[in-house]
């Protein structure tokens, strides 16, 4: 019987190193990666050297608090007057304070600013001397702080919208760079965040 001496070819593993490199490279590339973007927030300049600090002395009545505990419950009102509240009445409790609509004394005072336009008119707006103070305690759950800051921020911007479609006919976000700042002016973003503080159960 004849036996069939013919060789099996092997197989050339020389070229696999180049395409096993090629791959690697390949999913470097093409993979993203998710990164943490943080808060926008913008911050006061710092004061000059030797300056003496005194503390912003705020009326009761254009002060918000907004207070998270430990246990997730979240107190909004004016100084002595705060009630626990569900998240998402934060952002109405947030606008009717900085609208204050129907100018009623125990919400924010207005005061008329003038606005360079990018037309070079001027535009006056009743801008709320309201400010949000977001205070936490140290036990706040990091979960509850950023939903509560996302509320707040929703409120500015759609109190933004409003003012933005009256006056230029287009919401905040659609609008060229120099009408968006205009608008910012009017409507700055008033958030304090004071420092966590232990409460005593």
């Amino acid at each position: 019987m004849a036996v069939d001496k013919r060789k099996v070819q092997e197989i050339n593993a020389g070229s696999m190193a180049d395409i096993a490199f090629l791959l690697l490279i390949f999913f470097l590339v093409a993979t993203t990666m998710n990164t943490d973007t943080g808060l926008v927030r913008m911050l006061p300049p710092m004061p000059p050297e030797n300056t003496q600090q005194e503390d912003i002395k705020v009326k009761e009545r254009n002060l918000l608090l907004v207070l998270i505990s430990g246990s997730g419950n979240i107190m909004v009102g004016t100084p002595g007057n705060q009630a626990i509240i569900d998240l998402h009445q934060i952002k109405d409790k947030t606008k009717e304070f900085i609208l204050n609509p129907m100018d009623d004394a125990n919400l924010p005072e207005k005061e008329d600013k003038e606005i360079e336009l990018p037309d070079g008119s001027k535009w006056v707006y009743p801008e709320s001397q309201g400010v949000v103070s977001l205070q936490t305690t140290r036990d706040t759950g990091y979960q509850s702080y950023i939903m509560v800051q996302n509320e707040l921020t929703r409120a500015f911007n759609e109190v933004r919208d409003e003012v933005a479609m009256k006056k230029f006919g287009a919401k905040f976000s659609e609008l060229p760079e120099e009408q968006r700042n205009a608008v910012s002016k009017a409507v700055p973003l008033k958030i304090s965040e004071a420092e966590p503080r232990n409460i005593k159960k």
